[in-house]
């Protein structure tokens, strides 16, 4: 790791995917302990916070175009196993680690970081959450992510919801912390531009069926049909064959090329803040772009056309004013959010969003200059309280149920040779040809 020349603290970031890599390093750009700044805009000449990345090596682990897309600086950035992470957190000094994980990884950590660091009189501060909207398994996932010492609420409601579920468990809340999304920001939108464009925000996994997806595309095609004086853009995720952090089946640039697409479609690529730059109107089914367009001010539309549904992701979004079907917005439809709602969503349009960080920070420097150091991580799950459910979803990382590494862990002492990446790499793509390819057809032979 590369040595600190400042105050700033030491922080490790583990992502396993792009999307969780870009919330990971931007959140421990924002809740650092020093001067506040814009999340991702310091050069390597500015000073701030030592930032370690490491990729959990996986069907998602992201490529390097995936991570030049996300443009996030850190210092230093390595691809590891499970274990491999835990060894580098026993060697390597710390003052915060980030887990960017789906739940049952950063489950895993705690118990893994709970034993590297036994004994010792000083440990970093762990921190966790979410990277956008919370709509499915919130029980499952908070309990999860239990035992951190920051679990951090993108908004006032997710904080609400947290604590409400820890302490109906009887779990300790009190590392619930509200903040917001990190990678808020950008100029808000003042008026329409020339071409008017408008940009539908697609999703790896929802909806998942090639019936919806088809059907949204086709959609998507006919207003830029029905407009041919708008810019109509279908903003991706990923190239085909590139995983994030959902599997995506059917891609949407697969089913583009079946169709006789007018010249004022486009498919795009790219960071999202830049598109939203010469946005006009954001339309989403329910991602997370829709909470950046709307701190911006961007009118947003989230469809009904395939209903108001948990398993879609949309009902989140009941009570924001933005709800609004594809013949609306073929009509002419501006949708109006509604402020209160917005307001607890943490996406901060009024202007406080310089601020939303503040108690997290506060939090961290507190805990970091607490005296004697911090005690040992406790989550809520353990050998005792779920004996069928917690040795599964360590063994998935290769942890024994204390959370040491099983006999025959991999955990490489160096960066492994050319063969072994050739092979890695032909996994990855035999696992992606199998989600994208195989899969679909034996799906499709068996509703025969």
């Amino acid at each position: 790791m590369p040595p600190s020349t400042t105050n700033f603290p030491r922080i490790a970031v583990l992502a396993d995917s792009d999307t969780r890599w870009k919330w990971g390093a931007l959140t421990a750009d924002r809740i650092a302990p020093g001067p506040s700044m814009e999340a991702g805009s310091r050069d390597d000449a500015q000073p701030g916070p030592v930032l370690s990345g490491f990729l959990l090596r996986g069907r998602a682990t992201p490529t390097a175009r995936q991570l030049a897309e996300v443009g996030v600086r850190a210092d230093s950035l390595r691809e590891v196993t499970a274990v491999e992470f835990l060894r580098a957190m026993s060697e390597e000094p710390y003052d915060i680690v980030v887990l960017a994980l789906v739940g049952g990884g950063v489950q895993a950590m705690l118990h893994g970081l709970k034993r590297v660091w036994e004994g010792r009189a000083k440990r970093p501060v762990v921190v966790t959450g979410y990277v956008g909207v919370v709509y499915e398994k919130l029980a499952d996932g908070l309990l999860l992510r239990h035992g951190a010492d920051l679990v951090l609420a993108n908004s006032r409601q997710d904080g609400d919801r947290f604590r409400a579920v820890y302490e109906g468990v009887g779990a300790d809340s009190s590392a619930v912390t509200e903040v917001a999304l990190p990678f808020l920001g950008g100029a808000a939108y003042t008026g329409e531009h020339d071409p008017y464009r408008v940009v539908f925000a697609a999703q790896p996994s929802v909806p998942d069926s090639r019936k919806d997806r088809t059907y949204l595309l086709n959609r998507l095609v006919q207003h830029a049909r029905l407009h041919p004086e708008r810019e109509v853009l279908l903003k991706l995720r990923s190239k085909p064959g590139e995983h994030t952090t959902h599997i995506e089946e059917l891609p949407y640039q697969k089913l583009a090329q079946k169709l006789d697409l007018p010249p004022n479609f486009r498919l795009v690529y790219g960071h999202m803040g830049e598109v939203l730059d010469r946005t006009d109107l954001l339309v989403t089914v329910s991602s997370t772009a829709a909470l950046e367009a709307l701190h911006r001010r961007v009118p947003t539309v989230v469809l009904t056309d395939l209903g108001v549904r948990e398993n879609l992701g949309n009902h989140h979004f009941i009570g924001s004013g933005c709800l609004a079907s594809w013949d609306q917005l073929d009509d002419g439809h501006r949708p109006a959010p509604d402020e209160e709602w917005v307001a607890r969503q943490g996406v901060a349009a009024d202007g406080s969003y310089a601020s939303a960080f503040d108690a997290a920070r506060k939090r961290i420097a507190g805990l970091l200059d607490r005296p004697g150091g911090l005690p040992p991580l406790v989550p809520y799950y353990t050998p005792a309280t779920a004996p069928g459910y917690l040795p599964g979803i360590l063994a998935r990382h290769h942890l024994g149920p204390d959370g040491t590494p099983l006999p025959g862990a991999p955990a490489a002492d160096k960066e492994p040779g050319p063969v072994r990446q050739i092979v890695r790499r032909a996994a990855r793509g035999a696992y992606r040809h199998g989600v994208q390819r195989v899969a679909p057809v034996i799906r499709r032979m068996g509703d025969l």
